[in-house]
């Protein structure tokens, strides 16, 4: 997967002036989904400080019952507390992994920093086992980077 070429489209779909923030990180999953064959779901989850728990933003995908997770708790939690990247290759290896659905195998979750504070996260399931590299984790870094400037 050469990244490289769906950098251009990323910034086009966050600039669009006729769109909410909400429906641009929408229009942005839906994109980043259909685009890279092994992204099954693809969403945000937005931080709230003051009671330390993580938020469900827009994403495309299966639904999920995870809408509110407290910091610390699965892999989007304990990326709310590190604030580093984590992926995850085979979740049935990881101790302190929420279960969304039977079909999921692997996850990266990378943080979203807006002025060096952690606001949320981009949060990707995969259907296969160990898909993502740190070619996945630039990319998605660069994502993060151009959705910072929304906020």
């Amino acid at each position: 997967m050469n990244f490289d070429t769906l950098k251009p489209q990323v910034t086009v779909i966050l600039s669009l002036e006729n769109l909410s923030r909400d429906e641009k990180l929408k229009t942005l999953c839906q994109f980043l989904s259909e685009s890279i064959s092994y992204y099954n779901w693809v969403g945000f989850y937005f931080a709230n400080q003051e009671t330390k728990t993580l938020h469900l933003g827009p994403y495309v995908g299966a639904e999920t019952d995870h809408t509110v997770i407290p910091f610390g708790k699965g892999i989007c939690g304990q990326v709310a507390e590190s604030n580093s990247n984590f992926v995850v290759p085979d979740v049935k290896a990881q101790d302190n992994y929420i279960a969304c659905s039977f079909t999921v195998k692997s996850e990266i979750v990378i943080p979203l920093f807006v002025n060096g504070i952690n606001i949320g996260q981009i949060d990707i399931d995969s259907h296969v086992i160990n898909p993502f590299t740190e070619a996945d984790e630039r990319f998605l870094e660069f994502v993060n980077q151009e959705v910072a400037k929304l906020f």
